[in-house]
């Protein structure tokens, strides 16, 4: 499976941003998809998740109430939306699709990653 990560760019604080994940292939419809993100210096951390049918989402604590993820399993889509960003939410996001159906915030759950896409909000 390859993915890829769209949708990264410069925005403002308080902005939005919608992050795109596509896989290669269909068989993706039937895994947890997740995003993660990495700041420089700082380890990579969990953003959201979602579950094969979108039954099952959770959330970072840090992000919930303002991103919101969703995936359409007919384009083997997983979707992130941004909004009211602030500073310190700039790092390089992966998309990662997962060894099961289910969602989750261990980043050892998931087997394929995206190459990233950038993400940087100005104060």
């Amino acid at each position: 499976v390859q993915l890829q990560a769209s949708g990264g760019g410069l925005v403002q604080a308080g902005g939005s941003l919608r992050l795109s994940c596509a896989a290669s292939r269909r068989t993706a419809s039937n895994n947890g998809v997740g995003w993660f993100r990495q700041a420089p210096g700082k380890e990579r951390e969990f953003v959201a998740a979602i579950s094969w049918n979108g039954g099952r989402t959770i959330y970072a604590d840090s992000v919930k109430g303002r991103f919101t993820i969703s995936r359409d399993n007919a384009k083997s889509a997983v979707n992130l939306q941004l909004s009211s960003l602030k500073p310190e939410d700039t790092a390089l996001y992966y998309c990662a699709v997962g060894y099961g159906s289910w969602a989750s915030a261990d980043s050892t759950q998931y087997a394929y990653w995206g190459q990233g896409t950038q993400v940087t909000v100005s104060s």
